[in-house]
């Protein structure tokens, strides 16, 4: 197709597509691409859309649940296809070596369209591909990704279009993507077709990838609000009687509703969020452990490492040494 055509207009030529897939990325990520794509080609009985997978090296991808992806080959045998999308997880920062970053900088002219699913708009930041644009990635990394390229408008959207860069949060954002390509290109009747063989509805793009005021119909609602303070003030937390109040409840009410919904009280269901997003940051970044502690709401290192090895029976330092 011409380059300066836009993918996400009605057309009848097929589209072809190039899926570089990175190391430890979600296998979801990778389905929730394609698998909409195949089954609207069945649908239509043509074959619409067209890829290949290619790999940093050429060769199969290890994902992060223990099997590894085929591959077509390295980066040069994305050529000649319309779009390419870049599927990125953890490690992004290591697996994207400066080599590839060249490279994907060079080759992406070649593309009418470039995209990246959850932390593939990482690596499409740091190639200059988003520059002065709108884009979003996976809603743990939102404030890291701001404050690395602030030059690009991010936005905590499910997906986002920008001229001819399009960028989705993570695998169930992919499918939504995905599905506005379909409608885009072939119909409203196709997308909602293709939704259905998956017993999914599409999410419009706009939507935030964690919607606070759409809680888990099973909780109890006073539980549901609590828990939507507790997430929302992880930095800061509150105390029981602090939540109750904001809530109109008593305090021992509130650690009534916690034993009767979840087993736990509410202090130490609050302090599972706050130990959660600090393993996730001692993981998956590199940031100091003084400054994990006061974003997830300790005083100091010291006090978020005596709390995670009471938790996890392992300081903060030894998840670091692992490979």
């Amino acid at each position: 197709m011409a380059k300066s055509a836009s993918i996400f207009a009605p057309a009848q030529q097929p589209l072809s597509l190039a899926l570089l897939v990175l190391p430890q990325c979600s296998i979801l990520e990778v389905a929730s691409t394609l698998d909409p794509l195949r089954a609207a080609n069945r649908h239509l009985g043509t074959e619409a859309f067209r890829w290949r997978v290619v790999s940093p090296d050429g060769q199969a991808v290890p994902l992060t649940c223990g099997i590894e992806l085929p591959s077509s080959g390295p980066l040069a045998m994305a050529e000649g296809a319309d779009v390419l999308i870049v599927i990125a997880g953890y490690r992004q920062s290591e697996v994207a070596t400066a080599r590839l970053i060249r490279d994907l900088r060079r080759i992406a002219p070649r593309f009418a369209a470039i995209g990246g699913i959850d932390a593939g708009g990482w690596v499409l930041a740091r190639a200059g591909l988003l520059d002065g644009r709108r884009a979003t990635v996976h809603w743990e990394d939102l404030e890291d990704f701001a404050a690395s390229h602030p030059q690009i408008d991010v936005v905590a959207d499910r997906f986002v279009l920008a001229a001819n860069r399009f960028t989705a949060g993570g695998a169930a954002p992919a499918a939504d993507l995905m599905l506005h390509l379909i409608r885009t290109r072939h119909g409203p009747a196709l997308a909602l077709q293709v939704a259905a063989s998956f017993l999914t509805t599409a999410r419009d793009g706009a939507e935030p990838q964690i919607a606070p005021h759409a809680p888990d119909p099973r909780l109890d609602p006073r539980v549901a609000a609590a828990i939507a303070r507790m997430e929302a003030r992880l930095d800061s937390p509150e105390t029981t009687a602090q939540t109750a109040r904001a809530l109109g409840l008593s305090a021992r009410r509130l650690e009534q509703l916690f034993v009767a919904a979840l087993g736990r009280s509410p202090a130490t269901h609050a302090l599972s969020l706050r130990l959660a997003a600090a393993r996730r940051l001692i993981t998956d970044t590199r940031h100091p452990l003084a400054e994990i502690a006061l974003r997830t709401g300790f005083s100091s290192a010291a006090t978020l490492s005596r709390a995670f090895r009471n938790s996890f029976g392992t300081p903060p330092s030894a998840l670091r040494k692992r490979p």
